[in-house]
């Protein structure tokens, strides 16, 4: 069985460079039309509003949930990394949760729940985690997981 990769999304990352570049070119907008006087420099500042999306960006690319084989694996970190390995037969509980901005775009939080001293796992913005939530159970109860197109 191939390793399963699951990431953070990439539509709320998407939304937020849309609302970046909208209120930058608001802003140069302004400057052209209304405040020509006024010092090029200054468009730097709406231009800052970039590093939001881009640290976000590049928090979704190390961070990862993988299954592989009998193991789940979460790693997130970009220089120093930390990796937790659970044993899939020692989950106990998968919750997905939703609010109604997640439900309206198809994505969630899931929480992962397995015996030990800290056995809360949690990921955040996900795209269909109850499929994955689905996935995760069948897997914990030795059912093999389900093909890309059986998904529903």
């Amino acid at each position: 069985m191939a390793d399963i990769v699951v990431q953070p999304t990439r539509k709320w990352i998407r939304f937020q460079y849309t609302a970046a570049f909208t209120l930058f070119c608001v802003a140069v907008f302004l400057y052209v039309n209304y405040y020509p006087t006024a010092p090029a420099w200054l468009l730097v500042f709406p231009g800052l509003l970039f590093l939001y999306p881009i640290a976000g960006s590049i928090r979704r690319r190390f961070t990862r949930l993988i299954f592989a084989g009998d193991k789940l694996r979460y790693e997130i970190g970009i220089l120093s990394k930390t990796t937790r390995t659970i044993q899939i037969s020692k989950i106990q509980d998968v919750t997905v949760i939703q609010s109604l901005g997640q439900r309206l775009i198809g994505v969630g939080t899931l929480s992962i729940e397995t015996a030990g001293e800290t056995s809360r796992l949690t990921i955040a913005n996900i795209d269909e985690p109850r499929v994955v939530a689905e996935e995760l159970l069948d897997a914990s109860r030795g059912q093999a997981p389900k093909k890309k197109g059986d998904r529903g």
